[in-house]
């Protein structure tokens, strides 16, 4: 199957608006390409009409207005209009079908559907309680992912055990989806750590706090894939704020011309921080791509089955070799930038509740009941669950010990660096004089 190009998506659909193991959904086949609509013939040319006498009056009022135009310059293109997005759950429930992507789905279990709300509700749980232990003091800082979550587990369960992933610093739900321990999220937001684990045991690279530059990761990655000759992918994620960094550029750059297999994720919470989309792109964001050679989809973020879907797609792409993909998952970030920003100074009540009603985790719950796959039995197990990880999450962040104030200087440089080895020094004098006070005034 091939992703159409944006171009192509925009005439085709028009409209508006914008953990268990990573094979638990089943791989789809890939469907057949769409075939080629048929577009609405030109009008007929009509004859040319003669040009109408211009009378005194009305020769005066052109020259007025070509004097205006020249003073004031061309008048400010209109906004394209917004395209439909893939959606294959409603916000109220409702399964709706999809020629190209409903492939990618329709094996999907009972089971699996219901896996996907797990793997969403306790990701939500994990989050909520990570940012209740900054609140507390226990974090530095924390970037919560809160209405997020259909767009990470849909594409964090869209990827083989082989592929690889570059997060930003909010990806907890596709950690989840990669098997990666909760607690080991925390210990870089306690300051306890540099990451927490091994991206070799997960294919799930260190959290990057540098906005973009996994990108460049990702792509590097994909084509060291290419030169090995396996049939892997390479996914990386990032925001609509990133979008506009240079890094992010030069990765698409590099991955079209080099035919890379990687799908740039790019999860639009339509907040960059506190400036708004608009103020980060003229066009809806996927595209973007387009202008680098490669296609671009836009898909409901809150809809975790289109997300699952569409990245499944994408992943196949690339494992094809027909090269990169950008997805757009529209969203939104329910709460804050990071738990040092304040939201409500640079955005309304009314706009947050208007996305409440898209929230990801109801729309799934709603199909569910609708279609008998969940009862309250589960429901009611699910949340013992949740609670009990919120629990395991708080005890184990507050028992992390801390760690030896020199560490910071390992795995800095592989063979040392002479710089590093100088600061080392001079910190631990300064370490040292602290007891040396303290001796000091015991004596005393």
């Amino acid at each position: 199957m091939t992703v159409e190009s944006s171009a192509a998506r925009g005439t085709r659909r028009g409209g508006t608006e914008n953990g268990g193991d990573a094979g638990r959904t089943a791989r789809a086949a890939e469907s057949p390409k769409p075939a080629k609509r048929a577009t609405a013939k030109a009008p007929a040319k009509t004859a040319a009409k003669a040009p109408a006498k211009r009378t005194p009056a009305k020769a005066t009022k052109a020259a007025k207005t070509a004097k205006t135009a020249e003073q004031t310059g061309p008048a400010t293109p209109a906004a394209p209009a917004e395209p439909q997005l893939v959606q294959l759950l409603t916000p109220e429930g409702k399964r709706v079908a999809d020629a190209e992507y409903d492939p990618y789905v329709a094996d999907i279990t009972a089971e699996e559907l219901r896996g996907l709300y797990r793997d969403m509700v306790l990701t939500r749980r994990f989050d909520a309680e990570a940012t209740s232990l900054q609140r507390q003091g226990e974090l530095g800082l924390w970037a919560s992912l809160l209405g997020q979550e259909a767009a990470q587990i849909g594409s964090g369960r869209a990827t083989r055990g082989d592929d690889w992933v570059f997060p930003t610093y909010r990806e907890h739900g596709v950690a989840w989806c990669r098997g990666v321990d909760p607690v080991n999220l925390l210990g870089m937001f306690r300051g306890v750590n540099h990451g927490g684990w091994d991206p070799n045991s997960n294919n799930f690279q260190l959290y990057t706090i540098v906005i973009g530059s996994q990108t460049l990761h990702a792509t590097g990655y994909a084509m060291g894939i290419t030169k090995d000759g396996a049939d892997s992918a390479v996914i990386a994620y990032f925001g609509d704020g990133a979008s506009s960094q240079g890094d992010v550029n030069e990765a698409f750059t590099f991955s079209a011309v080099y035919n890379a297999p990687v799908v740039f994720f790019c999860q639009n919470n339509q907040w960059a921080i506190s400036e708004p989309t608009e103020k980060q792109t003229r066009v809806p964001l996927y595209q973007r791509a387009s202008g680098f050679g490669f296609p671009g989809v836009r898909v409901d973020g809150n809809d975790v089955l289109a997300c699952l879907a569409v990245t499944k797609a994408a992943l196949a792409r690339a494992r094809r070799g027909e090269g990169p993909t950008l997805v757009e998952a529209f969203t939104y970030r329910m709460g804050a930038h990071t738990t040092s920003d304040d939201p409500t100074r640079y955005r309304s009540d009314d706009e947050r509740e208007s996305w409440e009603a898209r929230d990801p985790i109801q729309r799934l719950r709603v199909h569910l009941e609708a279609e008998g796959h969940a009862d309250e039995a589960f429901f009611a197990e699910l949340e013992e669950e949740s609670e009990a990880l919120g629990r395991r999450v708080r005890e184990a962040v507050r028992a992390m010990p801390d760690p030896d104030p020199m560490a910071m200087f390992e795995h800095t440089y592989a063979d040392g660096h002479a710089l590093v080895d100088e600061e080392r020094a001079e910190f631990a004098a300064y370490q040292a004089s602290f007891e040396d006070a303290d001796v000091t005034g015991k004596a005393n």
